[in-house]
């Protein structure tokens, strides 16, 4: 299964999770993570989104989705429900990162979340001698009409981790060719990140 998924930040995830586990994906989009999931390994998931077009396409793929913003809490989920709450991509774009993160360790033992690196080095340079707001791969959008309301870095995430005192169960940087080891702060694009209480 893992080498028919294209996208390298949902096979980092789709091997960080156990066979029949209790899923839910915050902010899931049209649910290709978690359809790769629900067929792949077996998992009890739910989605969580905004977008109504994007929510009728999980439903085509008879994946469950709950119509929500995660800004305002998860109070239909009782403590402990999941295994794991996904916030792939989704992190830059809440107004209520506390409410949001608080909550996804709330309902779920685990926390997988991922996001784009605005500190890596293209991205650094673009701004420094372009002059203009960075443009990538894993920034595709222009300024005027980005989804991206935070612009974090992989150093920002893990002061945050530590100031709330969450625990970094594992962390995983990547760029196009795959995993960075190497200064992840400057040359990875996306990084993952399992936390917990």
């Amino acid at each position: 299964m893992t080498q028919l998924i294209k996208r390298v930040d949902h096979k980092i995830i789709y091997d960080l999770i156990d066979d029949g586990s209790k899923v839910l994906d915050l902010g899931c989009g049209t649910g290709d993570l978690l359809d790769l999931l629900v067929k792949g390994k077996g998992v009890k998931g739910q989605g969580v989104e905004l977008n109504n077009d994007a929510i009728h396409v999980c439903v085509e793929k008879g994946l469950s989705v709950f119509h929500s913003d995660i800004d305002s809490g998860l109070p239909y989920y009782p403590d402990q429900s999941f295994d794991y709450v996904i916030l792939n991509q989704s992190l830059q774009e809440v107004k209520k990162i506390d409410t949001v993160i608080a909550e996804a360790l709330r309902v779920g033992k685990k926390a997988i979340i991922g996001f784009p690196n605005f500190a890596h080095l293209h991205d650094r340079l673009q701004l420094c001698f372009g002059g203009r707001a960075p443009v990538s791969s894993s920034l595709p959008y222009e300024w005027h009409s980005t989804p991206n309301l935070r612009f974090l870095s992989i150093k920002d995430f893990r002061n945050y981790c530590a100031r709330k005192s969450y625990k970094v169960l594992a962390a995983q940087y990547l760029d196009d060719q795959g995993p960075v080891r190497v200064l992840p702060n400057l040359f990875a694009q996306l990084a993952i990140f399992v936390i917990t209480k």
